[in-house]
C-alpha cells in the first residue's frame, strides 16, 4: 500500500519523517498497534519552503503533535475526537474559492511534482520486498488525495484499487483510470469547508458512465479530517484486498 500524506506532514529531515505518523495507515498500524496486513510505502513530500511562507500548520508546527507509540496500549483514537473545523488558514492556502482553483490546479508544489521518485522507492519495493504485483494499492488524504488520483491515472499499471480521501479528481484523471479498470472508493466530509463534497461529483459521475467500480461515501457529520474516521474503519482494507490486477 502506498501512502500519500498531507500537505502538513511535509518535511526535509530524518525528525521531519515522523510528522507522517500523525493519520492514515501509518497511525493505525504504528500508534494504534493494528496488525494491517500491508507492506506501507510512506514517502515524504518536501517542504519547497513553505515552512517559511505557507500556513500556519505548517509554519507554526511542533513535535508535540506527533503521536507517540506506547509501551503498553495505544493512546486514545483520533477518530474519538469531537468533529473540528480545520483552521481557516488552510481554505486560503489550498484554494481562492473555486473549483478550478482546487485539486489539480494548486499553485504550489505537490505529489505530482515528485513522481518519478514516488514509483522509484515502489519499484525498489516491489523488486525487493516479498511483494503480490496483484495487490499495490493507493490512499491518501487531502493533497494526497489528490495525489492518489494523479498517480494513477499516470501509472495505472500499478495499482489494483485506490482510495482518495477529502481530494478529488479531474474528469480526465477518471478517463484514465476507468481505461485501466481501476476500482475507487473516494471519502468527504460533508461538512468540509475546504474540499467540498461537490467537487468529487465530476469524476465520480465520469467514472460510473465508463462502468467503472466506485463507491463514494460522505460523512455527514465531519469536516476535513474525515480521514480519522475512515482509517479507523475495517471495511476499507477489507475493500482494497478484495481486488487484484489481472
Amino acid at each position: 500500500m502506498v501512502w500519500l500524506h498531507g500537505d502538513g506532514e511535509r518535511g526535509e529531515t530524518l525528525d521531519d519523517l515522523d510528522y507522517i505518523l500523525k493519520n492514515g495507515p501509518l497511525y493505525e498500524a504504528w500508534i494504534q498497534k493494528r496488525d494491517l496486513p500491508f507492506i506501507i510505502v510512506a514517502p515524504q513530500l518536501p517542504l519547497f519552503g513553505r515552512d517559511k511562507t505557507g500556513p500556519d500548520y505548517l509554519v507554526n508546527r511542533t513535535r508535540a503533535e506527533i503521536p507517540q507509540r506506547l509501551t503498553e496500549g495505544v493512546p486514545p483514537h483520533t477518530a474519538d475526537a469531537p468533529a473540528r473545523v480545520i483552521a481557516g488558514e488552510m481554505v486560503g492556502a489550498v484554494a481562492a474559492g473555486t473549483v478550478a482553483e482546487l485539486g489539480p490546479d494548486i499553485s504550489y508544489s505537490t505529489w505530482d511534482v515528485v513522481d518519478p521518485d514516488v514509483i522509484t522507492v515502489l519499484d525498489t519495493v516491489l523488486a525487493d520486498y516479498q511483494v503480490d504485483r496483484s495487490r499495490v494499492y493507493m490512499t491518501g488524504v487531502s493533497l494526497g488525495g489528490f495525489g492518489t488520483w494523479h498517480y494513477a491515472s499516470q501509472y495505472p499499471d500499478y495499482f489494483a484499487a485506490i482510495l482518495p480521501v477529502v481530494g478529488y479528481g479531474t474528469e480526465a484523471q477518471a478517463e484514465a483510470i476507468a481505461e485501466a479498470a481501476i476500482p475507487v472508493w473516494a471519502f468527504s466530509g460533508g461538512r468540509d469547508p475546504v474540499v467540498q463534497s461537490q467537487y468529487f461529483f465530476a469524476a465520480m459521475n465520469k467514472l460510473e458512465e465508463m462502468g467503472n467500480e466506485i463507491r463514494f461515501t460522505t460523512e455527514q457529520d465531519m469536516f476535513h479530517d474525515v480521514w480519522n474516521r475512515v482509517y479507523a474503519r475495517e471495511d476499507i482494507y477489507d475493500w482494497l484486498l478484495s481486488h487484484t490486477k489481472n
